[in-house]
């Protein structure tokens, strides 16, 4: 792809402190497929879930390290009037565990979750241009310790440490990368000869997953989703998708083994066949530079994601049986998180495309769903039968993943509420597609509450701040604004992190575009990145001038707590303005239509965009149906 992209406005200039090159390895020994190859001298195994993998432990030790600087900058710059921020770093960096450990969450939600979710990233990040300007939010990403994505989220977090942890800046820019203009289910474009380039381009889908299927291995509708996906957010220099970069190569690079990035987590959902997944009963999977796993009782246990796809039983590789790399390509990882076609289900009625279109795709995309095709395969199964455990997914020689969002929690919080990783302050950023004008209303967050009240089953010691029902986020505009929730760690009786609600809202952007929508003019496409950038800076502060101040004391709270530090005053205007004060109004709400906060920039695609994508997408669909 040689297409120049533009730049974000309103004085947001690209940063090109990095360039967009790869970082992860495109160490597969056989591209696309999965090969056998010789077992390191320690054979590769299943670990138990009870502690963090030891890669993870001693990782940790020298990124916390490499958060203090970025940190103390950041908090000198938030307006915390006579609060010493380096002073208390200062203080405490000789026992990390007292020190804020902040995570940041990035929903699913599809281009509109990747584009959104860049905005807040673009603003946590002190490469952006301006963005370590006196209160503006640079640094946080850099402060953070961990960093997680789902389906639409996913895909930002894999394009940016796919390729060279890049800026967002850098991406916009990028000739290889980030190119929406046509349909990911149309290939990248070449000029004048888009239907050429088309076809040329599923075919070179269909052969790689030939490729791994006649290999041996197992292969599904995600295996070609994965691959598309890699050619927007992967690319490589030799323009086949990046057919060769596996995700736990991130591990193996040296910026990352320094400590000079956060952690990068994917999240998925396990689905038995026939099985309808709610919070209540998901088991949630995590993918992170290591491992592939679940700390769900229902698992309670991690594989090497180098080597899954090797053939593990009851944990260990058997005598005699090769090893398997490759498994893990990287387009695969963030596919099997953002499984698209089950999600175009539940999307079908937030779009604006025609009822007779609709039915059309539904028809097609359920009858998949039936056949159990719109799921990720990981076979051999890596937890088959591990623990002699007796839950489903232990008996059969496949495991099937899926959009981590099916469950209902849309933001990927799970990974970070572990109570192992001892996290303080998760930025959460929601792009759902809740109500009838594709806004978000607070569902992800109470999907993961209801989880938490689980005490005797999946939730496995987590804890999760209350939150109040749907009717009261629309009511009281909670979903429209940053809310902070677990303010008063006194009312859990674990430890608990701050959550910062970041709503998808309409700053300068109608940035409610549909799930469905898969294809986006770069204007608009930087223009809900600006719109993002303005979300979680409340458009620079210009909303309320103290919302930089807030943030810091959002990082500190609990830290501040274990040390027995008072927090400035400005933190009690703070936490009385943003936290949830318990109150509920259940009322019936009207229906969600947020009008522009500040002035518009762009407007939303029009119906013959997504009639065009909707009928590639129908196409595409009975298209892989038959191969």
């Amino acid at each position: 792809m040689k297409v120049a992209l533009l730049t974000l406005a309103a004085g947001l200039a690209n940063a090109a402190s990095l360039a967009v090159t790869p970082r992860a390895f495109p160490n597969a020994p056989n591209e696309y497929a999965p090969a056998n190859v010789s077992c390191p001298s320690t054979r590769p195994s299943i670990r138990s879930a009870a502690a963090l993998s030891t890669n993870e432990k001693d990782w940790l030790q020298v990124r916390r390290n490499e958060t203090l600087q970025p940190m103390k900058d950041l908090l000198g710059r938030l307006n915390l009037t006579s609060f010493d921020a380096s002073g208390y770093i200062d203080r405490h960096k000789n026992n990390a565990s007292n020190i804020p450990n902040v995570a940041i969450a990035v929903s699913g939600g599809g281009y509109r979750a990747l584009t959104n979710g860049a905005g807040a990233i673009k603003a946590f990040d002190s490469r952006t241009s301006n963005s370590t300007a006196r209160g503006q939010l640079g640094g946080l990403l850099q402060s953070s310790t961990y960093l997680s994505g789902l389906s639409g989220g996913g895909w930002l977090v894999g394009s940016v440490y796919i390729n060279n942890f890049t800026t967002i800046s850098d991406l916009q820019a990028s000739e290889k990368v980030w190119d929406f203009k046509n349909s990911i289910l149309e290939g990248p474009d070449v000029k004048h000869f888009q239907l050429i380039n088309t076809a040329a381009y599923w075919k070179d889908l269909y052969d790689a997953v030939k490729d791994k299927r006649e290999a041996g291995f197992n292969t599904s509708l995600t295996d070609y989703w994965g691959r598309a996906l890699s050619y927007q957010f992967i690319n490589a220099t030799t323009d086949d998708g990046g057919s060769n970069y596996t995700w736990s190569s991130i591990a193996l690079t040296d910026d990352f083994k320094k400590g000079k990035m956060p952690m990068p987590i994917l999240v998925a959902d396990g689905r038995n066949p026939g099985e309808i997944l709610i919070g209540s009963n998901s088991t949630v999977y995590e993918f992170n530079p290591w491992e592939f796993g679940s700390f769900d009782p229902s698992v309670y246990g991690f594989a090497p994601l180098e080597y899954v796809g090797s053939n593990f039983e009851n944990g260990e590789l058997p005598k005699g049986e090769s090893c398997v790399r490759g498994f893990d390509n990287a387009g695969f990882v963030m596919g099997t998180s953002s499984s698209l076609f089950n999600q175009f289900i539940l999307r079908l009625n937030g779009t604006d495309i025609p009822n007779f279109l609709k039915e059309a795709i539904a028809d097609v995309l359920e009858h998949l769903g039936e056949k159990d095709e719109d799921i990720a395969v990981y076979a051999p199964n890596p937890f088959y039968k591990y623990r002699n455990s007796t839950a489903a997914y232990s008996s059969t020689p496949e495991l099937d993943v899926v959009d981590g969002g099916e469950d209902g929690q849309n933001i990927p919080l799970h990974p970070l509420i572990q109570p192992s990783r001892n996290v303080d302050v998760i930025f959460a950023v929601d792009s759902s597609a809740d109500t009838d004008y594709s806004w978000p209303n607070g569902s992800s967050l109470i999907y993961t509450y209801e989880r938490s009240l689980n005490t005797t089953g999946i939730a496995n010691g987590t804890s999760f701040p209350a939150v109040p029902d749907v009717n009261t986020f629309l009511n009281l505009g909670l979903n429209k604004r940053p809310t902070f929730f677990g303010c008063n760690s006194s009312n859990t009786s674990t430890p608990t992190p701050l959550i910062v609600y970041l709503p998808n809202a309409p700053y300068t952007a109608e940035s409610n575009t549909s799930t469905f929508q898969l294809a986006y003019k770069d204007q608009q496409r930087d223009d809900i990145i600006l719109n993002g950038y303005n979300v979680v800076t409340q458009g620079n502060a210009s909303t309320d001038a103290n919302w930089p101040s807030c943030v810091g004391c959002a990082i500190l709270q609990r830290s501040t707590e274990r040390t027995n530090t008072k927090l400035p005053d400005i933190c009690n205007t703070c936490f009385q303005n943003y936290c949830w004060d318990g109150k509920t109004n259940t009322t019936t709400p009207s229906a969600y239509e947020p009008e522009i906060l500040m002035e518009a920039s762009t407007s939303g695609a029009s119906k013959d965009q997504l009639n065009r994508t909707a009928a590639v997408i129908a196409f595409a669909v009975m298209f892989f149906m038959t191969i």
